[in-house]
C-alpha cells in the first residue's frame, strides 16, 4: 500500500522541524558599544510550538491570517514585553532606559504546515557619560526573558570606536549561530547559555565595527534608523520564510497538509500517520527493551503483549491530546515544555517502581522454590529410613521407584520420587493487569512531537477531528511495532522453556526471570537519573 501511495502521490515535498526542538525559544542578543550609546540587535527564534500560541496571540481578529497591520502591531508589543527582561547597566548603576527603534516579525515555515517565529527589535541606550580613553566604564547586559523556557542563549558584544576586554562572561565578538539563522550542528546537543556579561570599554579610535544595519527589522514609527542608508551595509540575511533557521531536524510529509481530502488522501494520510507511528516506536528509547524484559520476566502470554501493545497505543494518544489541550488553551495555565519534561520523570518512576516489583517478586519466588526442595529432602531421607528393616527382603521398584536424577521435561518441568513439577511459575501467573497498564501507561506518556505537530498543523488548518485521526492511526502504528515485538519474546521464551533441564541451558533458562527483573529495575534507576537531570530528549 506504501508503495501504491509513492506511485500515485510521487516526489512528497517536506517541512523541516526545528533544530533545536518543537518547545524551544531561543535568544540571541548582539550588543553594538559606542562612545556616547549602546545598540542592542535582539532576535528570539520560536519553535513550531511555542510560534502556535503566540500565532494565536498575534491573530488579533482570529481569522487565521496574519495581515500587515498585525504584524506590525504584534512585533512592537513583542518588543516591548522582552525590554524588561534586558537589562544594560554602566558601573553597577541602574538599568538603562531602552527606547524601541526597529521591529520585525516573520513567521518561517516549519514541520507539518506549522510556522516557526522570528522577532527581531533593535533598541538604543544612551550611555551617562561618553567613554575616554582614560578610565574603563564596566558594561553588563543581562537577559533574563523566559528563563522557563528551554533553548540556544547568545550574546555577542562588540565595539565601534571602543576597546572591550571580558569582566564577566565570555566575550565573543561573533555570532556562532549567524543571529539565530544556521544553528552549529555540534552545539545542538548543548545549546549555549549566555545569560550574563560584562565588559570593561574605554575609548580606542582604531577599532572599528562594520556599520550597524539590520535587514529583518524596520524603523517603528516615531524612530530614526539606527544607522544612515547611505552608511548601510549588508549583514547577515533574514532567513526565508519557506525554511526553518539552520536547516536541518526530521521531516513530515506533505500529505498531511492536502487541501482537498479525498478518499484516497484520507487513507493515504492514515497509512503514512499509522507507519510513522511504527517508525517512531522503532527508535531507541520507547520501551522495547522493558516491554520485553517484563513479558519474558512475568512469563507474560500472547494476549498480555497485545494489551501492553494497545495501552502503550492509548496512554500515547491520549496524552497527545491533553498536551494539545494545554498549547491551545492552557498555556498560560501550565507550559506545554513543563508537561513534557515532567513526563520522562513520571515514566522513569513508574517503570523503576515495577522493576522493584519484579525483583522482589522473583527473590520471594526463588526463597520459596528453595525453602520447599529442603523440605522435599527431608521428607525423602525420612521416607527412606522407614524402608529400613532388620530382615532381608526385597522391593518391586517399578511405579514407586526413588528417582533423584532430574528428567527433562517440557516447561522445564522435572520428577522427583516419580511427581514431576517444575519450579519456574506458569506462564500467566506472576503478571498483574494493573502493572501490565501501569507499564503500557510509561511506556506512552513521552509524547512524540511529530504526532503533536501532526496534530496543531490540523487544528491550524481547521481540521481538529482529520488531526484526531491522525493521532489515533500514529498510536496503532506504534501499538502494531510494540505488540509485534512482544509475541515474539513470548514465543522465544516458550520455546527456551521447553528445552531440555538440565545443564547450561536449564540454568540459563532458570536464570531468565531473575535477569529480566534486574533489567527493568536497572533501566528504571538510569532513566529517572536521566529525567532528574534532564538528559531525555524529544
Amino acid at each position: 500500500m506504501l508503495a501504491v501511495a509513492a506511485v500515485l502521490v510521487g516526489p512528497v515535498a517536506t517541512a523541516m522541524a526545528h533544530p533545536l526542538g518543537n518547545f524551544t525559544i531561543n535568544h540571541y542578543a548582539g550588543v553594538r558599544i559606542e562612545l556616547d550609546r549602546v545598540l542592542l540587535d535582539v532576535v528570539i527564534d520560536e519553535a513550531e510550538i511555542p510560534a502556535f500560541q503566540s500565532r494565536q496571540a498575534i491573530d488579533l481578529d482570529d481569522d487565521d491570517e496574519i495581515s500587515d497591520l498585525e504584524l506590525r502591531t504584534g512585533a512592537e508589543t513583542r518588543c516591548g514585553e522582552l525590554a524588561p527582561g534586558l537589562a544594560l547597566t554602566a558601573d553597577g548603576g541602574a538599568p538603562l532606559s531602552l527606547s524601541l527603534q526597529e521591529a520585525g516579525l516573520a513567521f518561517p515555515l516549519g514541520a507539518s504546515g506549522l510556522a516557526t517565529l522570528r522577532l527581531v527589535c533593535v533598541f538604543q541606550a544612551v550611555l551617562p557619560a561618553a567613554l575616554t580613553a582614560d578610565a574603563p566604564t564596566r558594561l553588563s547586559f543581562v537577559d533574563s526573558t523566559r528563563p522557563d523556557r528551554l533553548g540556544w542563549r547568545e550574546v555577542v558584544m562588540v565595539g565601534d570606536g571602543v576597546a572591550l576586554s571580558a569582566a564577566d562572561g565570555e566575550l565573543r565578538g561573533t555570532s556562532p549561530s549567524a543571529r539565530l539563522s544556521t544553528y552549529p550542528q555540534d552545539l545542538l546537543a548543548r545549546p549555549l547559555a549566555d545569560a550574563i556579561v560584562s565588559v570593561d570599554a574605554v575609548a580606542d579610535p582604531t577599532i572599528a565595527a562594520p556599520p550597524f544595519d539590520v535587514p529583518d527589522a524596520e524603523p517603528i514609527g516615531g524612530a530614526t534608523p539606527s544607522t544612515a542608508p547611505e552608511a548601510s551595509a549588508p549583514a547577515t540575511p533574514a532567513p526565508s520564510d519557506a525554511a526553518v533557521p539552520g536547516g536541518i531536524g526530521g521531516e513530515l510529509p506533505t500529505i498531511f497538509r492536502e487541501a482537498n481530502l479525498t478518499p484516497l488522501v484520507l487513507l493515504l494520510s492514515i497509512v503514512t500517520a499509522a507507519a510513522l507511528g511504527a517508525g517512531h516506536a522503532l527508535t531507541p528509547g520507547h520501551g522495547k527493551t522493558l516491554m520485553a524484559a517484563y513479558l519474558v520476566g512475568t512469563r507474560g502470554t500472547s494476549l498480555h503483549a497485545l494489551g501492553l501493545g494497545l495501552s502503550v497505543s492509548l496512554s500515547h494518544t491520549v496524552g497527545i491530546l491533553v498536551l494539545a489541550a494545554i498549547v491551545v488553551g492552557a498555556a498560560d495555565v501550565l507550559p506545554p515544555d513543563l508537561v513534557v519534561r515532567t513526563a520522562p520523570l513520571v515514566a522513569a518512576l513508574s517503570i523503576l517502581a515495577i522493576g522493584g516489583w519484579m525483583l522482589i517478586a522473583e527473590l520471594r519466588r526463588r526463597r520459596s522454590m528453595a525453602a520447599s526442595t529442603k523440605a522435599y529432602a527431608a521428607a525423602e531421607q525420612e521416607h527412606a529410613a522407614a524402608h529400613e528393616h532388620d530382615h532381608p527382603h526385597e522391593h518391586e521398584h517399578d511405579a514407586h521407584e526413588h528417582e533423584h536424577e532430574h528428567q527433562a521435561h517440557d516447561a522445564g518441568e522435572h520428577s522427583h520420587g516419580g511427581v514431576r513439577h517444575s519450579h519456574l511459575p506458569a506462564a500467566g501467573s506472576t503478571i498483574t493487569w494493573r502493572s501490565l497498564f501501569v507499564l503500557g501507561l510509561a511506556g506512552g506518556l513521552i509524547p512524540s512531537t511529530s504526532a503533536l505537530l501532526i496534530l496543531l498543523g490540523s487544528i491550524a488548518a481547521g481540521r481538529p477531528a482529520f488531526g484526531f485521526v491522525l493521532v489515533v492511526a500514529f498510536g496503532l502504528g506504534m501499538a502494531g511495532v510494540m505488540t509485534g515485538i512482544g509475541l515474539v519474546m513470548v514465543f522465544a521464551r516458550g520455546r527456551l522453556d521447553r528445552l531440555p533441564g538440565g545443564g547450561g541451558l536449564g540454568r540459563v533458562r532458570d536464570a531468565v526471570p531473575l535477569v529480566a527483573a534486574v533489567l527493568v529495575f536497572g533501566f528504571g534507576l538510569y532513566l529517572t537519573a536521566q529525567a532528574l537531570g534532564g538528559a531525555i530528549t524529544l
